[in-house]
């Protein structure tokens, strides 16, 4: 999971060590892959199981100085909850491994953390089914949660093929714009305003759980969350599948700017790709539904080398751990 916390770099050392770990882990459980999010264990006798695990840390992740204990239990188990979402999973049950610093009111700190976290459940429809408490110097929430397909296939990163239409599920730049306005205090002016809006966002982002599962039943060939920035995570799908795109647009949300579209983490809308005979049905099965209608903001191209909007290079934008 990525944040729009401590800005884009241009070195792409999170996806360079990962890469390095598929190596490390081939012919293990390499053979998954390693390219989503979230993993598809086959249950003996039970099916198929979708697993991920993300992690929230203080100073990295999240500033407490701009989110409570709660925002960051909230934003723990939704940023897990979207990996699920990405493969077109439904939740079923979830375990919090909450370390606290002992310095900071670690009793308090845990019960506010873990009342953001059933917030968070309630809402997702996701029950916690256990977890862990530890002491540690800076506050560190991981979670593990686990899903259903319901006897279907899930949607990977890899299903991308030359043709398929590429849409998005709402504008992105929201959770980066409310980054700013918490920074700059604006979120101050009142509750009904845009910029408070912005800092909700942030603060309290939602996994598309809904909008996951209905792609996939609509034969969505590859999938993937916003969380490290649209046109990173776009990069990072045609990665896996092989294949390049052409974009005609950003969807930028309101008071967002294009930048923060483009490289903002943690929006957590889906990016959907889908064969073009497939297109108008799942565009009619989302209205039936009552959700936001899917936004088409380009296609699928056979060279990996073309990944272009409006006819330029797009850049990798978006953030990345510094883990060397």
């Amino acid at each position: 999971m990525g944040s729009p916390k401590l800005g884009r770099t241009s070195r792409l050392v999170e996806d360079e060590t990962l890469e390095r770990i598929r190596h490390t882990l081939e012919g293990g459980i390499a053979g998954s892959g390693l390219r989503d999010d979230a993993a598809v264990v086959d249950v003996p006798g039970g099916g198929p199981v979708v697993v991920s695990v993300d992690s929230v840390v203080a100073g990295v992740h999240v500033d407490l100085a701009i989110c409570s204990p709660r925002d960051v239990g909230w934003k723990a188990l939704m940023g897990a909850l979207s990996d699920l979402a990405a493969m077109g999973a439904r939740p079923v049950g979830a375990l919090v491994a909450l370390c606290v610093p002992e310095s900071a009111g670690g009793g308090e700190m845990t019960v506010a953390v873990m009342e953001g976290v059933a917030e968070a459940s309630e809402a997702s429809g996701c029950p916690v089914v256990g977890g862990d408490v530890a002491s540690a110097g800076v506050l560190v929430v991981a979670v593990t949660v686990m899903g259903t397909l319901d006897g279907g296939s899930p949607v990977p990163r890899s299903g991308a093929r030359a043709g398929d239409v590429i849409l998005v599920t709402g504008p992105t730049g929201r959770s980066a714009a409310g980054l700013r306005v918490l920074r700059s205090g604006a979120e101050a002016g009142g509750a009904d305003t845009v910029e408070a809006a912005l800092a909700s966002a942030y603060r309290r982002p939602v996994a598309l759980l809904a909008e996951g599962e209905a792609a996939r039943r609509a034969g969505a060939s590859a999938m993937i969350d916003v969380s490290d920035g649209l046109a990173l995570d776009l990069h990072r799908l045609a990665d896996a599948s092989g294949v390049g795109f052409m974009l005609d647009r950003v969807p930028v949300a309101g008071g967002a700017t294009r930048d923060e579209a483009l490289g903002g983490g943690e929006d957590y809308q889906l990016v959907v790709v889908i064969g073009p005979g497939h297109v108008e049905a799942c565009e009619r099965s989302w209205a039936a539904a009552g959700m936001r209608p899917l936004q088409r903001i380009g296609m699928v191209t056979a060279d990996p080398a073309q990944r272009t909007l409006e006819g330029r290079d797009l850049e990798r934008l978006g953030w990345q751990h510094r883990l060397g």
